[in-house]
């Protein structure tokens, strides 16, 4: 027996088969555990009789880098190598990938959110024609601050099954490099982008107790941490930038400070580029809940109250953000507002006044 022989289950001349060889068997037992473990689907095409066939079309949900193009998993890289149709947020961005990593699916097709409606029906009818699909967004993870969410509703809904294919995402990344704690955290994506309705949003957010996670532009973000050190300057942030590309940085501090340094960032020639994530840590106080007593969410409104940009709030404005942010109803905050005093104030000397600049919208 040669070499190449041995544990083939290959006989020399005048030798009794003795069976497959070792390496036979052992390729033999990975196929049958591969059988076991995979997960045949129990959904049927629409129409389909119960005992007609399992639907083989199966949607794959695929994460992809957010930068380090090297970032994706082996798991992604086979999906995408056999899938016949890719769903990608930006086409070009995908062939970028695609021909990093020798990847040729025979269609793909443009799904970001002006063409995702259009590209559900497209995904859909693959399915159902037994072709598997994947869906990809520019970077990171499909449907999570991206396009993605309509297109696998619309095929759950049509019965055919939708499997995740996790791998990397920026807030992750960046809450896991922040410090800060990952038991509980929110994420709350890009904020508003009117000044007025983003420092509502952040009112209604800074007093949770969990760590919260933003998106932002870079043309935006120094805006961003203006409001939110103007809100509360020694809140501690961290804001990650080009996360795992050549000039990766993480800016850690209070928020003024951090403030003060993304705004001369910004200043520099060539200014902040890539998207940029703000981790912010949680309230220590934790947030009044909707719904309480009212002394919580009072103490609260009146924190607010005392910062200076609420003075430049109209009434009807710093209603709306009181109630937002504190779960108090609409009058209480109202009347917080405009500096009514309640029945209990009554017989106070002297009612709270009004923040200066604030009028009757």
């Amino acid at each position: 027996m040669t070499a190449s022989d041995r544990g083939t289950g290959v006989a020399r001349p005048g030798e009794p088969d003795r069976g497959p060889g070792p390496r036979a068997r052992a390729a033999k037992r990975v196929r049958r555990s591969e059988a076991r473990t995979a997960a045949p689907s129990t959904e049927r095409r629409p129409g389909a009789a119960a005992g007609d066939a399992p639907a083989a079309g199966v949607l794959y949900v695929v994460a992809t880098p957010i930068g380090n193009l090297a970032d994706i998993g082996a798991r992604a890289l086979e999906v995408l190598g056999r899938v016949p149709l890719v769903a990608a947020e930006d086409t070009r961005r995908f062939r970028v990938l695609a021909e990093r990593h020798g990847l040729r699916p025979r269609r793909v097709l443009r799904c970001d959110e002006h063409a995702e409606a259009r590209s559900a029906a497209q995904v859909v009818a693959a399915l159902g024609r037994g072709e598997d699909a994947a869906l990809t967004t520019d970077a990171g993870t499909p449907g999570v601050a991206d396009p993605g969410a309509r297109l696998v509703s619309a095929v759950a809904a049509a019965g055919f099954r939708v499997v995740p294919v996790p791998g990397p995402s920026a807030p992750l990344a960046a809450l896991s490099a922040s410090g800060f704690p990952g038991e509980r955290f929110a994420f709350a994506g890009f904020p508003p982008r009117r000044a007025g309705a983003r420092r509502a949003f952040l009112a209604s957010h800074l007093e949770r107790s969990e760590t919260l996670l933003l998106l932002e532009s870079p043309e935006r973000a120094p805006a961003l941490l203006a409001d939110l050190a103007a809100i509360d300057p020694e809140r501690r942030v961290v804001v990650a930038r080009e996360l795992t590309k050549l000039h990766e940085e993480l800016v850690r501090g209070p928020a003024a400070d951090v403030a003060l340094r993304i705004a001369a960032r910004a200043s520099e020639p060539g200014g902040l580029r890539g998207e940029i994530v703000v981790v912010v840590a949680g309230s220590a106080g934790g947030r009044a809940p909707a719904g309480a007593d009212g002394s919580a969410g009072e103490a609260l409104a009146r924190r607010i109250l005392s910062r200076p940009w609420a003075r430049s709030l109209r009434g009807r404005d710093l209603a709306d953000l009181l109630a937002l942010a504190t779960g108090l109803d609409r009058r209480a905050a109202y009347r917080l507002a405009h500096g009514i005093p309640s029945v209990g104030d009554a017989e106070c000397d002297t009612p709270p006044a009004p923040p200066s600049g604030s009028r009757e919208g």
